[in-house]
């Protein structure tokens, strides 16, 4: 993850976590995360993984894809590559790219991931994301999504659909990397 980008990641959960009224204290207990880790993600000294960001997340009313929307006051239709904002999980390497305009009010939210082979990436359920939908769309690579109790094994051009509360992991088994698109409906903002 850029600098720039870390930044960025640290004053959003400080902003959230002070328009709820939430300490440190309060957003540990809540997410499960510990009181150091958060104040040295909100100061950028520590890069949160998508497993804890996710924590976070939920524990501060959003999804992550809230969470990486644009929060600028430029409004474009377009969204140029070179300016489309890039994270990537220091834990299992995976590449998360926000293609969608930020700005626009849009409820819907497109996303690129790169996923790096033999990664995988758990989540805990996520209560803040039980109003979205997504689809997966695979175009390279094979990925295992385990979404309730259910694991589909994705191969190129397979699309599934699922609510984004109950995904609960995303695995690349094989030697090769997978690239998806992830379109989410975000519901009412």
């Amino acid at each position: 993850m850029d600098a720039y980008f870390e930044k960025t990641v640290g004053e959003r959960v400080k902003r959230l976590r002070g328009e709820r009224n939430l300490t440190l204290d309060q957003l540990a207990e809540l997410s499960g995360v510990s009181r150091a880790m958060i104040s040295r993600i909100e100061r950028a000294e520590a890069s949160p993984t998508a497993a804890l960001l996710a924590r976070l997340c939920s524990a501060l009313g959003v999804s992550l894809s809230v969470f990486f929307a644009s929060a600028g006051p430029e409004v474009s239709p377009i969204a140029r590559r070179e300016d489309q904002p890039v994270w990537r999980d220091p834990e299992s390497g995976y590449l998360r790219r926000a293609v969608s305009p930020g700005g626009t009010g849009s409820r819907v939210d497109v996303v690129e991931v790169e996923f790096p082979p033999g990664a995988e990436v758990r989540f805990d359920g996520q209560q803040a994301s039980r109003a979205q939908w997504q689809h997966v769309w695979l175009f390279e690579g094979e990925m295992e999504l385990t979404v309730g109790d259910t694991v589909y094994t994705l191969r190129p051009g397979d699309c599934v659909f699922m609510n984004v509360g109950d995904v609960h992991g995303f695995r690349n088994a094989t030697s090769q990397p997978a690239r998806y698109a992830v379109v989410i409906d975000l519901g009412h903002r």
